[in-house]
């Protein structure tokens, strides 16, 4: 299991950059960090055939997002509104943040 620190997190608005979906945009809903894959919310739709059980029913056919490697996604930076690579700067109070590429804005939330 990787215990390395990600480009994005659980809450990023993230761009596709690569595959069926690039070019379209997301929050990132789920991050598994032993996979390297994360769920973006509505892309990379898949059907899935459920049979009736107590959750659900009906069963039926129902729509869900597949996950997506990270490697396929870039965040988005707040100030600049447009995709980024992602820094790393050691603050005064010695907390590490995500920066922008492009601005040097920091990108981390709250």
């Amino acid at each position: 299991m990787s215990t390395s620190k990600m480009h994005i997190k659980k809450g990023d608005n993230v761009m596709v950059v690569s595959g069926k979906e690039k070019g379209k945009k997301g929050k990132v809903l789920l991050i598994s960090r032993s996979t390297s894959r994360a769920i973006v919310e509505a892309l990379n739709m898949m059907t899935h055939h459920e049979r009736p059980s107590r959750r659900s029913p009906q069963g039926g056919i129902v729509q869900r997002e597949a996950p997506i490697h990270v490697s396929n996604l870039m965040p988005i930076c707040g100030k600049c509104g447009k995709p980024t690579r992602v820094g790393r700067r050691i603050l005064e109070d010695g907390a590490t943040v995500r920066v922008c590429k492009r601005c040097s804005e920091i990108i981390d939330l709250g």
